[in-house]
């Protein structure tokens, strides 16, 4: 395959060295701008990002980015709450396509909230801007448990099924559409401290003190996710990726208790229904856990920057794809500087069963001008 020279990427090399991995040789890097050779399709009747999540043979890892850029902000502007957002059809829809129609990624998530299944739970909840989410009536003891309705998606959230058919028609498999969800032991953590919290010092206390209320809502909550992912397959997400924000606050010890089999009985009860859903997890700042997230079940493992994606790759193990996991702080330096991390990163996770994206969420004042050059460079990548 030829590789044309772009002069105004010239901090692209033709490159990924894979030699100081085990079992990668050197294979070839190429840069968008010019002129290249088409590139063979393999497989192509699938979205990219489920052919590497699945393990097949693909030509370059699949990327995309797990925030909205860009003209969201202006979006913001004309409706302020977060909610209203997130619960009109059309607005999901217009905002979920932002990203898909400028930067053309091989993953298009749904915008929503973990917190959206939240009411169809009688788990009264509002996001407000500058504080994050309230929870009105905070669940801190068995008969608040009691109260925790199990969730029926169709009934609660019919405008997220409305939302991912119309996606998945617009996007026509030329990505994949990714549906998500929070884990148990992060909704419990909102509910249970109310909103957001530096030490979660109300469900440790719980957790500690009487961990068969705490092991009753996680329940609840598992039972809940894994019905709220099979409606989002059903619905037309392609892969669904579950969010355990907050689980990187338990020791291991405790995670093995509290996050580990919740996570795993969702996963479990997903695949027996739909056993080609690949279903990525994601808990940031997870570095003293990453052997025991494999455990989970899951497809893929996203990984955040704090990590080494090489050390990342061969504690996780040959038997999950990973994903990740570029600094988001990358996309305030300069093109040659972001090419570079690319690089690095994509090297480090070896061929195959990766997916590119940062180790987070973009921040807010990213230039969207990086934001493109992060996707020319990575699409123009093959192995």
């Amino acid at each position: 395959m030829a590789c044309i020279y772009n002069p105004s990427v010239t901090s692209i090399s033709t490159k990924l060295n894979f030699t100081s991995l085990p079992n990668h040789k050197p294979k070839f890097f190429c840069s968008l701008g010019g002129a290249v050779a088409e590139p063979k399709t393999i497989n192509a009747t699938e979205p990219l990002l489920l052919n590497a999540a699945r393990g097949k043979e693909v030509e370059r890892p699949p990327v995309w980015l797990m925030r909205q850029a860009g003209s969201y902000q202006t979006l913001c502007e004309k409706h302020p709450s977060f909610r209203e957002r997130s619960e009109n059809v059309d607005l999901v829809v217009e905002i979920s396509l932002q990203p898909w129609e400028v930067f053309k990624p091989d993953g298009v998530i749904l915008f929503s909230d973990i917190l959206t299944p939240l009411t169809g739970m009688n788990i009264p909840f509002d996001i407000v801007k500058g504080k994050g989410p309230i929870i009105f009536d905070p669940i801190r003891t068995a008969a608040d448990v009691e109260k925790v309705q199990e969730f029926t998606p169709d009934e609660s959230v019919p405008y997220v099924g409305e939302a991912l058919t119309i996606l998945r028609k617009e996007v026509n498999n030329e990505a994949a559409v990714l549906g998500f969800v929070g884990a148990p032991f992060t909704l419990a953590s909102y509910v249970v401290e109310g909103g957001s919290s530096k030490h979660f010092s109300k469900i440790k206390r719980l957790a500690f003190s009487e961990p068969k209320v705490l092991h009753a809502l996680l329940q609840k909550f598992a039972t809940s996710m894994a019905k709220y992912i099979q409606y989002q397959a059903d619905k037309g997400a392609q892969a669904v990726q579950i969010f355990d924000s907050w689980a990187t606050e338990l020791s291991p010890v405790d995670f093995e208790e509290f996050s580990l089999p919740y996570l795993k009985l969702i996963v479990d009860t997903v695949k027996r229904t739909h056993p080609d859903l690949p279903l990525i997890l994601y808990a940031s700042g997870s570095g003293g856990l990453i052997e025991r997230l494999p455990m989970t079940g899951v497809d893929v493992v996203s990984l955040d920057w704090t990590v080494d994606m090489a050390e990342g790759r061969r504690r996780l193990g040959p038997n999950v794809a990973v994903q990740g996991n570029v600094d988001p702080g990358v996309l305030f330096g300069s093109k040659e500087f972001i090419t570079d991390r690319i690089k690095d990163t994509v090297r480090k996770a070896g061929k195959g069963k990766h997916i590119l994206n940062l180790g987070h969420g973009i921040v807010v004042g990213t230039p969207e001008e990086n934001v493109a050059h992060f996707f020319e460079v990575a699409k123009g990548l093959r192995y």
